[in-house]
């Protein structure tokens, strides 16, 4: 069960290393095909803005690898939790916001880590 855990806590990193990857690097090409309710003037003049979300989606991605780095199990919990909860919260705020589709791609998957790593304790 903690080999679960770490697997989703590591998936739901790399959902948002892309994110970051989208939103700072790709955002007038990717984000494009990504963002298709966005109307395709709106890349350009958004980029900045899109940017400083991407760094935001890094800083979760960040915290989510660091918590797979510390050896102290409770600590590695506790950082794991913190930052799962603040993608939930993030992702069930995009989708009251933005689009319900994003409950199932980004909230979803930290719900499920989540509850595993809950479990494996």
């Amino acid at each position: 069960m903690v080999i679960v855990s770490k697997i989703l806590i590591a998936l739901v990193a790399i959902e948002h290393l892309y994110i970051l990857y989208i939103e700072m690097f790709a955002w007038e090409t990717k984000g494009k095909a990504t963002f298709k309710t966005l109307s395709a003037d709106l890349f350009k003049p958004t980029k900045g803005l899109a940017a400083n979300q991407g760094l935001y989606n890094g800083f979760l991605a960040a915290g989510l690898l660091w918590s797979l780095c510390i050896e102290n199990k409770e600590w590695s919990n506790n950082i794991a939790v913190f930052f799962l909860i603040c993608v939930i919260v993030a992702g069930l705020f995009g989708a009251m916001t933005a689009s319900r589709s994003i409950f199932f791609k980004q909230a979803l998957p930290a719900i499920i880590a989540l509850l595993f790593l809950i479990l494996s304790r």
